[in-house]
């Protein structure tokens, strides 16, 4: 700050007034010390002015599964459009689905003196974060619940959905249905099974473990497991996908096949309209999820001190004619 004092001639005050866009500061003096500042590539140190403050880091820390999972990154997406709007920049970690992982990236944003914390879990223990929050650090669970702490938590209604694919194709006539779904130890693998078996109550349809398998599935497996489920005497002559990339894994082992079965995935997912036939999905929007946890963290921040709230946003069947094609 000294350099650009003396590029500008002018004091310290004058230019921390500047940077700070105290007023005070005639326009042509404020024109030279922008000047000097471009010039001299000089930068605020935002971490250590709020510090010194006592007041608002500036950011806030979002941890999900995989960044690289087109439902995640338009989840974290949407969350940082929210925080950019409400004068926060955002750091953003990727768990793997590691509970270990998850921890790390948790505290470590907490050591960053972010401001709140949205955090897809990947374990159900996290008393880890109870000093955090207790030290006036709000946390908002997505897609997810926590396991052993009581706070905000948004979530999709997995078992409706679920339910709703299978209703959909047994209105098509298809009685054999296969379900593939992630690890069963993951929250919402395991209520979209729950909704599987629901469904499948629901239309009259009797339960056969033997069409289930979980995951997780690899691009390598998932051809087995297709012909496990479609093959034998009595095949599935229909599949439910648990998530994006199992939808795509299916997909991709079922290219150049002369039949495919009827299909409805779960998550919609980039080009699944344009594909032959366009994939039947049910989807929920992971803008919609980002936006509304992101907007609960910032109420927080705001001063809302109402008991922690559990928000279960609704599902939509999606027919676009993969899950409309008959056994």
């Amino acid at each position: 700050m000294s350099d650009v004092a003396r590029l500008a001639g002018v004091s310290i005050k004058t230019v921390s007034r500047v940077v700070n866009d105290e007023p005070g500061v005639h326009a042509e003096t404020a024109e030279r010390v922008v000047s000097a500042i471009e010039r001299l590539g000089f930068r605020r140190n935002i971490g250590a002015l709020n510090l010194r403050r006592g007041s608002s880091t500036g950011t806030i820390g979002i941890v999900v599964e995989d960044l690289a999972n087109p439902f995640y990154s338009g989840l974290s997406r949407a969350a940082e459009e929210v925080a950019r709007r409400h004068g926060r920049q955002v750091l953003t970690g990727s768990s793997d689905e590691d509970t270990g992982r998850e921890r790390e990236l948790s505290l470590e944003f907490c050591a960053r003196r972010v401001d709140g914390l949205i955090v897809v879990p990947a374990g159900r223990r996290h008393g880890y974060l109870v000093p955090e929050i207790a030290s006036g650090i709000p946390v908002v669970f997505v897609d997810r619940p926590p396991g052993d702490v009581v706070v905000d938590t948004v979530l999709v209604d997995n078992v409706a959905g679920a339910a709703g694919a299978v209703t959909h194709l047994a209105g098509h006539g298809h009685r054999r249905i296969g379900f593939l779904g992630d690890a069963a130890a993951i929250f919402t693998a395991g209520e979209r099974l729950r909704g599987f078996r629901e469904g499948c109550a629901r239309a009259g349809i009797r339960f056969d473990e033997r069409l289930v398998a979980m995951g997780p599935h690899t691009l390598g497996d998932v051809p087995a497991t297709l012909r496990r489920l479609l093959g034998g005497t009595s095949p599935a002559t229909a599949l439910v996908t648990g998530n994006n990339r199992i939808t795509v894994l299916v997909l991709r082992a079922l290219a150049g096949a002369p039949h495919r079965p009827a299909l409805v995935g779960f998550d919609d997912f980039e080009l699944a309209d344009l594909l032959d036939p366009p994939v039947s999905v049910v989807g929920l929007d992971p803008a919609v999820l980002g936006k509304a946890a992101a907007e609960l963290l910032f109420a927080r921040l705001d001063g809302d001190t109402s008991p922690p709230r559990r928000i279960v946003l609704p599902v939509r069947l999606v027919a676009r004619g993969s899950g409309e094609v008959g056994p």
